[in-house]
């Protein structure tokens, strides 16, 4: 959850008075709410800076729509306002809604202090007991009796890290919250959220986020931290240059409070559990909505995992998963149209908005109109580009569907008959395996639908692919890696890359219309474009264990077992599926040294080359489970 992106989110918000002359909306704003900031204070005495935005029309009750964020709820003062009249949330202000933004304990203008991710505490016995679910129940109490004209009912939604504080609202417990939205949650740090995928460390997200986020704060301010200055427009270069994950540590200096701990903790031990919201997702009572990116960069992680761990943990609750295909947060902007060059043939993110979030806070907060016809799972297929509103997730009928690895890069659904075969690459952290192609310094929000010819053509990417598909191929659910492979060192990546190949002469139809003339597909070539659909990493250590990490024995076939974040997707007929498999994936995740040590702690002498098998014969058969719908 890097700062850039996260602010890109805020940054919807974050305009002056000053655009109140020139837009009609931020006029009618003007001309019908009035800005309060309040310091609402908590069991334990610590008061929490929130600005409060009031209807002035006082004919009616209101209902209530907050944010909970540690990335300021600006501008500050009584005049100065929030654009919300440029964004989609200009709904919730012509309906009447109270919107209410907060900064969280210890940031901003909020007392207090601040813990990353403060882990849930479901044994409060006094009043120093708090945590993030506490300090919402005490803001809505609060709320609830001291503003006028509201009508008892109140949602809490946001997206990424304010989705973490939704999640921890939901666990509040008060009774007024009758509804909750986390979106694209930050949810367990260590499996699969931003900084850290299968216990493999996303360093490019982690350092630029935290060189900034992660200053410390002593004193209430409206003055953010500065950004670290990087002396390069070039992040591969800059980041091998850089070198161990030590001298990122030297970088990033003494004061970074959440960086030391996230070095001093390698392995999933009972620091990072405690960190991980999902154990705690018992007795939800508000209604729930979780959103989420198919193609998130940061957190593609987040809403499927709260909204299964509700699902089994509250089996009562009033509970409804979408998914759509965007980056982090592209469903609160005003363009779900395409992401990079693959395009989704209509505005996914508008048609969001008001077929999915505004009815469901309208009925659950406004009592306006019947129970909104929000499915189970509302997601959309990419490939065939449709909606599908369903009864459960995963759909009826999946049927996990092995295809394997085969010699000469073929890729196939029957097992391997071959004897002792194997592709080979040799894995140098010297020359890593980009994750994109283009040379620039801020992580790009559109690798994960990007072209893989790029690495495809590298010899330390192993490719598989299947013939021209003569139907239809539509996948819904998680995907499952079962490779067999053996390295010359003690310890290893393995990144599988799941590939829709389009036709050599494929190209867009609509590419001519006026809409589709600003997408970069309009000049890009799209015959035999190779679109990630899900990428994934495995630390290979982890193996058999995220808590104990166990060194491979040089050259030995073994075995290497892996969970990847659902997908919908259909191929095509006349797209081939293709599986790439490879050791890096830079600057992305930081470089394995391919010796089995503490990585965070570990000097540049410590990274060596190593020769990787991947094995697809008919003892050790590699496969990839798909989550095939019949």
């Amino acid at each position: 959850m890097r700062k850039l992106l996260c602010l890109l989110i805020v940054g919807m918000f974050m305009h002056t008075a000053c655009s109140r002359a020139v837009n009609k909306d931020s006029l009618w704003m003007y001309e019908h709410y009035t800005k309060k900031e309040v310091y609402i204070p908590m069991r334990d005495g610590v008061k929490l800076f929130t600005s409060i935005y009031l209807p002035k029309d006082n004919a009616e009750k209101h209902p209530m729509l907050m944010t909970r964020t540690p990335y300021s709820c600006a501008p500050y003062g009584d005049n100065a306002f929030r654009p919300y009249y440029n964004t989609y949330l200009n709904n919730y202000l012509q309906k009447g809604y109270i919107m209410i933004l907060q900064d969280v304990r210890g940031r901003w203008m909020s007392e207090g202090t601040f813990v990353d991710v403060r882990p849930f505490n479901p044994n409060k016995k006094t009043k120093q007991d708090i945590d993030e679910a506490s300090d919402t129940y005490d803001t809505i109490d609060w709320l609830v009796k001291n503003l006028a004209n509201n009508n008892g009912n109140i949602g809490v939604f946001g997206i990424s890290y304010p989705g973490f504080y939704s999640t921890m609202a939901a666990l509040s417990g008060h009774p007024a919250l009758k509804a909750v939205s986390p979106q694209a949650p930050v949810t367990d740090w260590f499996m699969g959220d931003d900084f850290h995928h299968n216990g493999a460390f996303f360093i490019d997200d982690a350092f630029s986020f935290y060189t900034s986020f992660g200053q410390p704060r002593p004193q209430p301010t409206t003055v953010g931290p500065k950004d670290f200055e990087f002396d390069s427009k070039d992040s591969y270069a800059w980041y091998l240059k850089t070198g161990a994950i030590r001298n990122f540590s030297k970088l990033m200096g003494d004061s970074i409070a959440f960086w030391k701990d996230l070095c001093n903790h390698p392995d999933l031990d009972n620091w990072w559990k405690a960190r991980n919201v999902r154990p705690f997702l018992k007795n939800v009572q508000p209604a729930m909505l979780e959103v989420g990116g198919l193609f998130d960069a940061e957190d593609c992680f987040g809403a499927w995992n709260v909204y299964k761990s509700i699902e089994k943990q509250s089996p009562q609750a009033n509970n409804r998963l979408v998914m759509g295909p965007w980056y982090h947060g592209q469903w609160a902007s005003k363009d779900g149209t395409h992401l990079g060059n693959v395009h989704f043939d209509s505005n996914t993110a508008e048609w969001y908005e008001q077929h999915v979030e505004i009815p469901f806070f309208e009925y659950y907060l406004n009592g306006k109109g019947p129970a909104p016809d929000i499915a189970e799972a509302t997601v959309f297929f990419t490939g065939e580009n449709q909606w599908k509103q369903l009864p459960q997730w995963p759909p009826a009928g999946m049927q996990p569907t092995p295809v394997y690895l085969q010699p000469d890069g073929k890729l196939d659904f029957t097992k391997p008959i071959a004897a002792n075969s194997f592709s080979e690459y040799v894995s140098d952290p010297a020359k890593p395996v980009p994750y994109t192609e283009d040379v620039h310094f801020t992580r790009t929000i559109s690798y994960m639908t990007d072209d893989q010819r790029f690495a495809s053509r590298r010899p330390d990417v192993a490719v598989f692919e299947t013939a021209v598909l003569k139907e239809d191929l539509t996948l819904a659910g998680p995907l499952l890696a079962k490779l067999i492979v053996s390295t010359s060192g003690t310890d290893a990546d393995f990144i599988v890359k799941l590939v829709d190949v389009f036709p050599d002469d494929f190209k867009y139809g609509a590419d001519d219309a006026s809409e589709h003339r600003r997408m970069p597909s309009a000049t890009y070539p799209m015959g035999g474009y190779q679109m990630l659909v899900r990428g994934e990493i495995m630390r290979g250590k982890y193996r058999n264990s995220f808590e104990k990490p166990v060194a491979f024995v040089p050259d030995q076939p073994t075995d290497v077992s892996f969970s990847i974040p659902d997908i919908a997707h259909t191929f095509k007929k006349g797209h081939k599926v293709m599986i790439q498999v490879q050791s890096s994936w830079f600057p992305l995740v930081d470089r394995n040294p391919q010796v089995f040590t503490d990585i965070y702690h570990c000097d540049d002498k410590d990274f060596r080359k190593a020769t990787v098998h991947i094995y697809h014969d008919a003892q050790h058969p590699s496969l990839i489970e798909l989550p095939v719908i019949k």
